[in-house]
């Protein structure tokens, strides 16, 4: 491949464990080459697109294709997929590749994580959700009956691949799945990403992403801004049972973070209405679904992973955002009743 086809190159600093996010088109044709420096003798492809989208990876490949989606982001999933590496003989210094969006780069992780306790894995995200956060920083998952990402570990890929070709099919509902993870990136020192190209959206919320999880690779302080509202926004999945998806919830959680910062007294309404005004530019909702209540919702953001000291947001404030723990339940639900309620 043409080297002037790859864009960016933004490396994930984490010692041994280091690698390089991709970022460009046509970048996924540097998959045999990735391949070749793990030592791979052959992979397993567990695909969510057609097989023909994935390239050549230049040794053996077992192909298994995949769904994207909550629903197959089980541990059942889990379990199959390492019987078909076990099955297919694959050892400790061959690799796995996935292609697809989040929820097949978390499961496929999870699985390259525990098999053989741990084989090399590559991803080719294919969605802008799956490019801008998923795909990138290590943390596999699978959901749960009782919450989602209850289940998973640290792996760090040996690369990703984030071919913005891919992109050019995703329907308008994938688009904004992304950039509610992009709009969040404006609060946790990214920046205004608003009216960027493309490339360079991905590349400053991948950059991000990258500086806080060198600096904090297993969420015991910095890297909890990365959930920047995902505490509403996951209990808005399991609510509604998935029709809101995730980077939707995202965006709601966001506007709502800023309320309950505004709340709290820890920035003024200025900031507040930034909040707001950051995700409606990027053409996402802004108001709680209808049919959801306050206590169903409370009751689910208490299941939330930093909730280890009653309910648990990440949060703006006069320093920048932060962690905050045992945020009244009284506050929360007021919040929730203040925000606007789509028809």
């Amino acid at each position: 491949m043409d080297g002037k086809a790859v864009q960016r190159s933004i490396p994930v600093a984490l010692g041994d464990r280091s690698y390089h996010v991709h970022i460009g088109r046509g970048v996924r044709e540097l998959l045999p080459r990735v391949v070749a420096d793990i030592g791979a003798k052959r992979v397993v492809v567990v695909t969510a697109r057609p097989p023909e989208l994935v390239p050549d990876p230049g040794v053996p490949a077992l192909v298994i294709p995949a769904r994207d989606g909550e629903r197959d982001k089980t541990l059942a999933t889990v379990g199959e997929l390492c019987s078909r590496f076990a099955q297919y003989g694959l050892s400790r210094s061959d690799a796995v590749i996935s292609c697809g969006g989040g929820t097949t780069t978390d499961t496929v992780g999870l699985a390259a994580a525990l098999y053989h306790r741990g084989v090399p894995v590559v991803h080719l995200p294919t969605s802008l959700l799956a490019q801008v956060d998923a795909s990138v920083g290590g943390k596999t998952a699978v959901n749960l009956p009782e919450g989602k990402n209850l289940v998973g570990t640290y792996w760090q890929p040996r690369a990703v691949l984030c071919d913005t070709e891919y992109l050019d099919t995703l329907p308008a509902r994938e688009w904004r799945n992304g950039y509610g993870e992009i709009a969040r990136c404006h609060f946790i020192g990214a920046g205004d990403l608003h009216g960027l190209p493309l490339a360079d959206q991905i590349a400053a919320s991948v950059a991000r992403k990258a500086e806080i999880v060198a600096a904090d690779e297993r969420d015991t302080g910095l890297r909890h801004l990365l959930n920047y509202g995902h505490t509403l926004g996951h209990a808005l999945e399991r609510a509604t049972d998935y029709a809101i998806a995730h980077g939707e919830g995202v965006a709601i959680g966001t506007v709502f973070a800023g309320r309950l910062a505004g709340a709290l007294g820890r920035v003024p309404e200025a900031r507040v209405a930034e909040h707001f005004e950051v995700v409606r530019e990027y053409g996402l909702p802004t108001a709680l679904p209808a049919g959801v209540s306050t206590p169903d919702l409370i009751r689910l953001m208490r299941l939330d992973k930093k909730a280890t000291a009653g309910l648990t947001f990440v949060l703006d404030g006069p320093g920048g955002a932060e962690l905050v723990a045992g945020v009244p339940a009284e506050v929360v639900a007021d919040t929730l009743a203040g925000m606007p309620q789509a028809g």
